[in-house]
């Protein structure tokens, strides 16, 4: 099973063509033990197409990107500790289960992380705060720097999600990571929340944060000269605000 995913073309340029396959997805699953790539199906491959179709309004790109965020935030709940709760049902059974009761802060990677903000409000039913982060990259040698930071006062004692729907080089997530290490988390309570990243950040980000988890939607194996993932999404934060 296949999808093909075409750029129209333009007056002067051949479009490049590339294949969204549920066999090549599924084999990056096992590649490193901090990664986890959502399990390839018809409804994923299916709203990837939406968000990378650049004939896709802002609104459909949004929703679409809703549905797979909420699949990515889920992947990403499960690897938060959680406490076993004994309770009854209606018909007066005793049963046992868990509840959500770590203390969680999502950190979003402005502008396009705060996409992921209302996914995680949905999906988490446990303690949740949120922080910010702004990195600019240098469109000519595309070095990051760190522009502002938020936290919560107790950050140190929260599991952090970090949102990021795109991981291209590598560099911000890196700049971003080191940051909330720096403020005292424990690299084995920080997750990525993904929805596309390339093969060199996620060689990049393995390779130093090794006790780190990455939850993602897909791989792309290419960066084009303006280190954009190529097929990609183009902007995403542009396209899912409607601002390009």
């Amino acid at each position: 099973m296949s999808v093909t995913v075409t750029t129209p073309p333009s007056a002067d340029t051949k479009p490049l063509v590339y294949k969204l396959n549920a066999r090549d997805n599924n084999s990056y699953r096992e590649e490193s033990n901090n990664l986890f790539l959502l399990p390839s199906s018809n409804y994923l491959l299916s709203n990837l197409t939406i968000i990378r179709d650049r004939t896709t309004s802002s609104s459909d790109l949004s929703r679409a990107f809703q549905r797979v965020a909420t699949q990515i935030i889920a992947k990403a709940c499960d690897f938060l500790p959680v406490d076993e709760y004994e309770g009854i049902t209606p018909t007066t059974s005793a049963f046992t289960g868990v509840r959500q009761t770590t203390k969680v802060c999502g950190v979003s990677i402005l502008r396009a992380g705060a996409s992921f903000e209302e996914p995680l409000r949905r999906a988490y039913s446990g303690p949740l705060s949120f922080g910010k982060i702004l990195i600019q990259r240098d469109e000519e040698t595309c070095l990051p720097a760190l522009l502002y930071s938020k936290f919560p006062s107790d950050l140190v004692e929260q599991a952090v999600l970090i949102l990021e729907p795109i991981l291209a080089t590598g560099g911000s997530i890196c700049t971003a990571i080191d940051l909330i290490i720096s403020k005292g988390v424990p690299e084995d309570r920080i997750i990525v929340a993904n929805l596309i990243t390339s093969r060199k950040a996620i060689e990049i980000v393995s390779s130093r944060y090794p006790k780190l988890r990455i939850v993602t939607a897909a791989i792309d194996e290419k960066l084009n000269a303006k280190c954009q993932l190529e097929p990609g999404v183009g902007d995403f934060g542009d396209r899912f605000y409607g601002t390009t």
